[in-house]
C-alpha cells in the first residue's frame, strides 16, 4: 500500500458470485488482537460499559421521530437508524447498512436509544452492505426480515454464512474489489479491525468499508468498523471527490484497550480529512454503549475536533438519531 498507487478503476464482479477464500484473513490485521492479560486487565478496570455519572446524559441523546423524507431525484440521501445502521437512498436505490433493528444483540448491552426509523417505514430494500461479522453489525434476526433474494455485498469469506441462512444474491468481495447493481458502484474497501463471530472463526472473513457512487456521481463513504491508519489515504488517492463519510466516533475508551480497534472523534476527522470527504456524518456512538466515555462526550469532541480543523460547521452532519439529510447534485 502506498500513496503513489494508480487510481485503477476495478472491473465489477459477477452479481452473484460464489467464490474460494483463503482459510484465514490474519494477514490483513494492521496491529495484533487483544491478548488474554489485556482482557483481564479490561475487567480489573470496571470493563468495557459506562457506569455512574458517565450515564447521566443518557436522557439527552437526541431522536428524531419524523421519519423518511421523499427522496427527489437527483439527490442522495442518508437516514441515520443508529449505530452503524443507514439508510441510503442514491441512485434510485435503497440500501442499508450493516442494519441492527433488535433491541438486544447476543454479548451486548440492549440499546441506550430506539431504532431511528422504524422498519413498516422502510421502502424496498434494494441491497445490504456489511462492514464484518461482528453482532452489533451483522444482526439476523433483522437480516431475516428481508426478502432472501435481496442482494447482500459482504467481505470476501463471509459469503457462505449468507448462503447458509438462505439468501440467494450473495456477493462477497475481497479489498479493492467491487460490484455494480442498476449503475450504482459498490466498491471495498479496507478498515483497521478485525472479525469474530464464534469460538473459532477469528478472522476468517474480511472486514471493511464501502465506497458507494451512484451514476450522476455523488459518493459515499461508509467506513464500518474501525481503528485509525494509513488506509484512509490510500481510498481518498483511489475515489476522489467523496461527498460525504460516514465515520464511528464512539467506544473509545479506555483508550489503551480500544486504539487499535476504533477511531475516537479526533481521529475520526483526521481520517475524514485523510479521505478527502467533504462531509461527514458521526455515526457508532449513543446506541449500544459498548464502552466507558461519557454518553454524550463523542458528540462534544467531534464537534470541537472538526472546528480545530477549520472545517464549516453545516458540513459536520452530526445528526440525531432518526435524522435525514440530502446531498444535492455533485458539484463536479
Amino acid at each position: 500500500m502506498t500513496e503513489q498507487t494508480e487510481r485503477v478503476v476495478a472491473k465489477p464482479r459477477p452479481l452473484g458470485e460464489a467464490r474460494v477464500w483463503p482459510r484465514s484473513f490474519a494477514d490483513r490485521l494492521t496491529d495484533p488482537l487483544p491478548r488474554l492479560r489485556d482482557m483481564v486487565r479490561v475487567v480489573k478496570e470496571g470493563g468495557l460499559r459506562p457506569r455512574g455519572q458517565a450515564l447521566a446524559d443518557l436522557p439527552l441523546l437526541p431522536v428524531d421521530r419524523s421519519g423518511l423524507p421523499k427522496a427527489s431525484a437527483g439527490q442522495t440521501w442518508v437516514t441515520w437508524a443508529g449505530h452503524a445502521s443507514w439508510v441510503v437512498r442514491t441512485g434510485g436505490l435503497t440500501v442499508l447498512t450493516d442494519p441492527v433493528w433488535s433491541t438486544k444483540i447476543l454479548g451486548t448491552p440492549a440499546r441506550a436509544t430506539p431504532v431511528g426509523v422504524e422498519w413498516a417505514q422502510l421502502p424496498r430494500i434494494d441491497a445490504v452492505v456489511i462492514s464484518h461479522n461482528h453482532y452489533d453489525h451483522l444482526d439476523l434476526p433483522t437480516l431475516k426480515q428481508l426478502p432472501r433474494e435481496t442482494p447482500m455485498f459482504v467481505p470476501a469469506g463471509l459469503g457462505r454464512w449468507f448462503r447458509r441462512k438462505g439468501f440467494t444474491v450473495v456477493t462477497d468481495l475481497d479489498w479493492w474489489e467491487c460490484v455494480e447493481l442498476d449503475g450504482v458502484r459498490f466498491d471495498f474497501v479496507p478498515a483497521h479491525h478485525w472479525s469474530k463471530r464464534g469460538l473459532n472463526d477469528t478472522c476468517r472473513s474480511l472486514w471493511g468499508g464501502w465506497v458507494i457512487t451512484e451514476p450522476a456521481g455523488a459518493r459515499l463513504y461508509f467506513a464500518g468498523d474501525t481503528a485509525y491508519g494509513p488506509w484512509f489515504k490510500e481510498i481518498g488517492h483511489r475515489y476522489p471527490g467523496v461527498d460525504l463519510a460516514l465515520m464511528p466516533i464512539g467506544a473509545y475508551s479506555p483508550r489503551w484497550a480500544l486504539r487499535t480497534v476504533h477511531t475516537d472523534p479526533e481521529e475520526a476527522v483526521r481520517a475524514c480529512l485523510d479521505v478527502g470527504a467533504r462531509r461527514m456524518a458521526p455515526m457508532h456512538w449513543a446506541t449500544f454503549l459498548l464502552s466507558t466515555e461519557p454518553v454524550l462526550e463523542p458528540l462534544h469532541r467531534v464537534r470541537a475536533a472538526w472546528e480545530a480543523a477549520g472545517r464549516p460547521r453545516e458540513d459536520l452532519w452530526d445528526l440525531a438519531i432518526g435524522e435525514s439529510r440530502g446531498l444535492d447534485r455533485p458539484e463536479r
